[in-house]
């Protein structure tokens, strides 16, 4: 496993090797990314015709990072007569500092080279290799490389420009570097990304956040998106340096997105540098109530992008909410069908969900309005295009084979979802959480209907049909000799029977029978499930159990903080606690940032976590985690104008108190100490 360093500022990231350097590669996603192209797929750095060894990293900041470098192999004796500091920041652009240390009391003279290339790979490209459409070309001008790619009307370009007179080629730049004894010698590299519009001008830079940003104009953004959360102060040390960790990494992903205006989050580095609704709206209802800012811009451009018209290539219905929105040449030539791409049927009721749990907590009736009719046609979409088979349940299948996505639950590798006995099931499908998603979403928009669009024979249709719907969906989807719900059921109404966390869902969503909970939750922290640093998204005796399996084994962070918070809803605050404690410990083998995934070894196996070979990190909703899993320990729930704090706090976890909470009541601090009761303060 190679390990990657990374930095980001929205979605324009670099990933590089432990020595700074970007080599040509389609098995890691190495180089500089942003807006879905690579613009740099070459960084490499050599003095005189040597590579450089690691010494140490300096990366505790997400848009920076510093490497400390000697050359020559490492051995038992290390008399290294110099060393280079490459100090690296990104906001917008790259700006790099090579410095060359002399650390001998004589003159040196060194040929620094640096390698520079650029494929404009798209990032689709990069999982999957294939022929360039377009060309390449390279020019030199002064202390300027520009490396220039043209597809049709498609243009991007990356600049290169040095503070220090280079000998300067189409493939990199040479320095002759003369420094004195206990000298040293520096240059500054700029790199700027140019993603060029019909018009012959980067798009970006009419966006406020689109073009170059200095250092201090980004760590001020951070500061004051950091400052407006709640403050916390607890005597469990993973829990605060995960926090911290989270407010950083959400403040970095946010991006602008292009024509569109508004500052998104971004779902996770390095595939998924772009808007998701899924993702999205999740990470959107794990940092509400710290950072409830966040949802308007969320919905309301995931509203204006709802689907409305029928489209087998994007998989759009009217009503739909869209799966991932791409900016990168594949898109762009209709090569795949992100321009957005509707191939998730869990976004649409998300959309319901998360409209109503940002008025609970803000009392944003305005937004609510707004969004009447985007949120009506998403229920709407569940009884008509999501229920391809009009049993009264949602199902899926691709309009598009070709380049569609087969599984559209948030589970969507090709293998996530099973029976038991590891045989896939034909389609269409229709898994277990999003009825539960789909119960939920009838819920709240009665409460919407009723409340605010003033419309009460609606919001007691929608009553009717989610009663209906939980009486059904409890008959057809238990599992009577197993006692628990079916993963899902396949196109002639069978039982897909694999022990999965999808069961965990049914609890957050509130479909689950008062009568069944105590045997679902037996089963989450069952040793089947639960392996000790978390629930499995697979059972371990399920025929397609594999531990380090993308979704059938691992253990995912925003699943368990989902399954816990389902856990607190229905009472059960010591096994919430229990998944609280596990995702932290956890945690501090990560320095803070939770990832993606990591594997499903039981933790009598291995004193750490083991890392998923390919996880994205940072992901947003793991990122989002350590926010819902406080908020679960605080049992922070708004019912009304008030706030009811109802504690989850595992033992031995001591004190948490969490100041500034903002929400309709004005600001709250809540005081909550582990096997005691929690105290609620209003201000």
């Amino acid at each position: 496993m190679i390990d990657l360093v990374s930095i980001l500022d929205g979605n324009t990231f670099l990933v590089s090797d432990q020595r700074g350097d970007v080599e040509p590669s389609f098995d890691f996603p190495t180089g500089l990314f942003s807006f879905d192209t690579r613009f740099l797929s070459t960084w490499l750095l050599t003095l005189d015709g040597e590579r450089l060894h690691p010494l140490s990293i300096d990366d505790a900041r997400s848009y920076r990072t510093r490497f400390f470098l000697a050359p020559g192999e490492p051995t038992h004796y290390l008399d290294a007569k110099v060393s280079v500091i490459r100090s690296r920041a990104i906001g917008g652009s790259l700006n790099e500092e090579l410095t060359v240390l002399n650390h001998s009391g004589e003159q040196f003279e060194f040929r620094l080279r640096l390698d520079i290339g650029a494929d404009f790979a798209d990032l689709f490209e990069v999982k999957s290799p294939r022929q360039k459409k377009g060309r390449t070309t390279a020019t030199v001008n002064g202390n300027e490389l520009r490396l220039i790619y043209r597809r049709e009307a498609f243009h991007r370009e990356t600049v290169i420009t040095t503070s220090q007179p280079a000998d300067i080629d189409v493939a990199g730049m040479t320095f002759h570097v003369r420094a004195e004894g206990h000298g040293e010698w520096t240059t500054r590299l700029h790199v700027e990304t140019i993603v060029y519009g019909a018009r012959g001008e980067d798009i970006r830079s009419t966006l406020r956040y689109g073009g170059s940003r200095d250092m201090a104009t980004i760590e001020a953004e951070q500061s004051e998106f950091i400052e407006r959360a709640p403050k916390l102060g607890c005597d469990c040390e993973p829990l605060a340096t995960a926090y911290r960790r989270s407010l950083d990494d959400l403040a970095a992903l946010r991006y602008e997105s292009i024509a569109l205006g508004v500052r998104l989050l971004a779902a996770g580095l390095p595939w998924f540098m772009t808007l998701f609704g899924r993702d999205s709206m999740f990470t959107s209802l794990q940092a509400l109530p710290f950072l409830p800012e966040l949802v308007p811009p969320t919905l309301q451009i995931l509203g204006g992008l709802q689907g409305h018209r029928v489209d087998d290539f994007r998989d759009e219905e009217p009503g739909k909410i869209l799966h991932e929105l791409r900016y990168g040449e594949t898109a762009g030539f209709e090569e795949q069908p992100h321009s957005p791409y509707y191939g998730s049927a869990d976004s649409t009721p998300l959309f319901v969900i998360l409209l109503d749990e940002y008025e609970r907590w803000t009392g944003d009736s305005q937004l609510v309005l707004l969004l009447e009719s985007a949120a009506r046609a998403a229920l709407d979409w569940i009884d008509t295009y999501g229920d391809l088979l009009g049993t009264g349940y949602i199902w899926f299948q691709t309009r598009n084979p070709r380049t569609g996505l087969q599984n559209q639950c948030w589970k969507d590798s090709p293998d996530a979802i099973s029976y038991s006995d590891g045989r896939l099931p034909g389609f269409p499908r229709a898994t277990c959480e999003l009825q539960g998603y789909a119960y939920d979403a009838k819920i709240r928009g009665a409460r919407l209907a009723r409340t605010f669009w003033n419309d009460p024979e609606y919001a007691d249709r929608l009553e009717r049909e989610a009663a209906k719907l939980k009486e059904r969906f409890n008959r057809d989807f238990w599992i009577p000799e197993k006692e628990y719900y079916a993963l899902a059921l396949d196109r002639d109404g069978r039982h897909v029977d694999a022990l999965s966390s999808n069961i965990g869902h049914l609890l957050w969503s509130g479909i689950v029978d008062e009568s069944r909970a105590g045997r679902i939750v037996d089963h989450l922290l069952g040793p089947r499930l639960f392996s000790g640093w978390g629930v499995r998204t697979l059972a371990d005796d399920q025929g397609r159990y594999n531990p380090i399996g993308y979704h059938v084994g691992t253990v995912w962070p925003f699943d368990n903080s989902i399954i816990a918070w389902g856990l607190h809803r229905y009472g059960y605050r010591e096994e919430a606690g229990r998944i609280c404690d596990a995702m932290l410990a956890a945690a501090q083998y990560f320095n803070g940032r939770l990832p993606e995934a990591f594997a499903g070894y039981e933790r009598s196996l291995t004193e750490f976590p083991v890392r998923y070979p390919t996880a994205s990190s940072p992901q947003a909703w793991s990122t989002g985690t350590p926010l819902l899993l406080l908020r679960v320990m605080l049992g922070l729930e708004p019912q009304g104008e008030h706030l009811v704090i109802d504690p989850a706090v595992p033992e031995g976890m001591g004190r948490i108190e969490l100041l500034d909470i903002p929400g309709r009541w004005g600001r709250v601090d809540a005081l909550g100490r582990s096997r005691t009761p929690m105290d609620g303060r209003l201000r």
